[in-house]
């Protein structure tokens, strides 16, 4: 039997229902402030009653009232993917290795994201995808480990001849009055018209709960290319303040020199919300590097283009009724959905392990080298077009 056009729109309709895409995390406020739950300080104090300074929180399983209804998959992505000023682009347009390091610097402080207080994305299951494309850059992520959780993210752009590969394994922990989640892992960035390879990690997450609740992305970031003799320092940090009042959060200090001679070439001054500026110590001459307000504001939210194209592991489609129910508020329904899957996740470790099987990525090669560290690489040597896009 042909299916008519009308039955195979309906079909396609259907499909496109089956993923819940949400708006990205915003400078300010925005969606994901819009759900965190009333008397958040109250809850958080209570989920943490009973749970050591010191534990581990990598098994810790949050109420779905503490989630922001996406996954940690789309998190990551959003950073690459959602950008109001192209600042990715800028690292390949530049015109000498100087000013295209200068760019990646600026690119990498563009990926540092608002976290909210009282919110947390959901903990990816094993083998769970995210494929979007923003025009030419194609992003895919795959969570490769669960436990411990680890994500592997590959995207090329084969008009800008530029390769991302990253992996990413936070290990947070619970110190009383506050939680640390150090991120591991690498972010690589290939300018492959240049022959030229960045690499950089992550600064960590730091949820304060007592004195003055708040999130702070801290920590000193690398960002090295071997090829151009170039390093740059970041420290991010907050100020010290009194109870929580007075100094300047998610400020950015930092340097660009070269690596040898370790001669500073460039300081670096700012606030990652806000403006950061590169001053030429040589010249003392000062310009803007980033500024977050073209960069991480007024994002747009990923539509699904292709519903056929959308597999039965992709973040949005994973987590779906969890996430609708989320936004409807209906939180026993949340509860059994979000239930559902880790069950269906513990049941299927469970027969592995009988069978003496071991799970294996299908898009990453992934090796451990130590028990903290891991490395994860594409199988593929270019992303291919998604079904998820970030309209224009």
């Amino acid at each position: 039997m042909v299916k008519g056009r009308k039955e195979e729109a309906e079909e396609e309709e259907e499909e496109g229902k089956r993923a819940v895409l949400t708006p990205p995390l915003a400078l300010e406020g925005g969606f994901a402030a819009e759900h965190r739950p009333p008397n958040v300080l109250q809850r958080v104090l209570s989920l943490f009653r009973n749970v050591r300074p010191g534990s581990d929180l990598t098994h810790f399983q949050l109420p779905p009232l503490f989630n922001v209804p996406k996954s940690q998959l789309q998190c990551y992505g959003e950073g690459v993917y959602c950008i109001g000023e192209d600042y990715l682009s800028k690292c390949v347009r530049g015109k000498s290795s100087l000013e295209r390091f200068a760019s990646v610097v600026a690119w990498s402080i563009s990926t540092t994201r608002p976290a909210i207080f009282g919110l947390a994305p959901f903990n990816p299951v094993l083998g769970e995808t995210h494929h979007v494309s923003r025009a030419n850059l194609n992003v895919l992520l795959e969570q490769v480990s669960h436990h411990p959780p680890v994500s592997a993210l590959h995207a090329t752009d084969e008009k800008e001849n530029l390769e991302l590969i990253w992996w990413h394994n936070p290990v947070p922990r619970f110190h009383g009055t506050s939680v640390e989640a150090v991120v591991n892992g690498k972010r690589q960035l290939r300018l492959l018209s240049f022959g030229e390879n960045y690499e950089m990690d992550s600064p960590k997450l730091v949820i304060r709960i007592l004195p003055a609740p708040g999130v702070d992305w801290v920590g000193t970031v690398k960002i090295q290319c071997k090829d151009s003799g170039l390093e740059a320092e970041l420290r991010y940090y907050r100020s010290h303040s009194f109870f929580g009042f007075g100094g300047n959060s998610r400020s950015v200090k930092g340097k660009i020199f070269h690596s040898k001679s370790l001669k500073t070439i460039y300081e670096i001054e700012g606030q990652w919300d806000r403006i950061i500026s590169l001053k030429d110590v040589h010249s003392g001459e000062v310009r803007v590097l980033y500024d977050a307000k073209t960069a991480i504001s007024k994002l747009k939210t990923p539509i699904v283009e292709d519903p056929k194209g959308l597999w039965s592991t992709e973040s949005a489609v994973v987590w779906a009724e969890v996430s609708r129910a989320i936004l409807n508020k209906d939180w026993e329904k949340a509860w059994k959905a979000k239930g559902t899957i880790e069950e269906r996740e513990r049941k299927l470790r469970s027969e592995r392990e009988s069978k003496g099987e071991v799970w294996v990525p299908k898009h990453f090669s992934v090796s451990r080298t130590k028990e903290s560290e891991w490395e994860c690489w594409p199988l593929e040597q270019s992303v291919p077009p998604a079904p998820v896009i970030v309209p224009p």
